[in-house]
């Protein structure tokens, strides 16, 4: 089942977090992310899918030295639609980061500098994807969001930018 899948289950799911508003936020805070970097917004939906990369294997990590309960402290810490500069001290050491941010440009022809001002905002809003499987009452419950994304016996391929364009075309925007 395909990320996108897991969200709109948790969306019809009223047990669930998830609703049409945060999609909705997730996708405005990347048309106005594009539009304050004057950045393609393919680009930038790019850009997310390669730091989903990045992030799913820093909380797989994060998951086997600390456990499930310390990943879901993390996602409910920083996932969000501002910028948090502290997640990517947090998620990645500096050569992940340089890693990611090579990557990116290689990927999307977006400049490093660039880049490096977008992530501190594109990796709350991969965590706030995940968010969308959250128990409302209890966020220690299965999130079947981020056990998804999470799971090692998956295709490997976190691919945010299909995600971002099937909540487009959900949203009808």
């Amino acid at each position: 089942m395909s990320i996108f899948e897991q969200i709109l289950g948790a969306i019809n799911n009223p047990e669930k977090e998830a609703s049409t508003n945060q999609l909705g936020s997730i996708l405005d805070t990347v048309q106005q992310l594009s539009g304050n970097y004057q950045a393609n917004p393919d680009a930038v939906q790019s850009a997310m899918s390669i730091v989903g990369n990045y992030t799913k294997s820093a909380l797989q990590q994060q998951r086997s030295q600390s456990g499930t309960a310390q990943v879901n402290q993390l996602i409910n810490q920083f996932g969000g639609t501002q910028a948090n500069s502290q997640v990517l001290s947090t998620l990645f050491n500096s050569s992940q980061l340089q890693s990611m941010i090579q990557q990116i440009s290689l990927r999307t022809g977006l400049d490093a500098r660039m880049i490096q001002g977008m992530l501190p905002i594109l990796v709350p809003l991969v965590l706030n994807f995940l968010k969308t499987g959250n128990n409302k009452g209890n966020i220690q419950i299965d999130n079947p969001v981020v056990s998804s994304f999470l799971d090692s016996d998956g295709d490997g391929d976190v691919d945010l930018q299909d995600a971002l364009n099937m909540a487009s075309r959900y949203l009808a925007r």
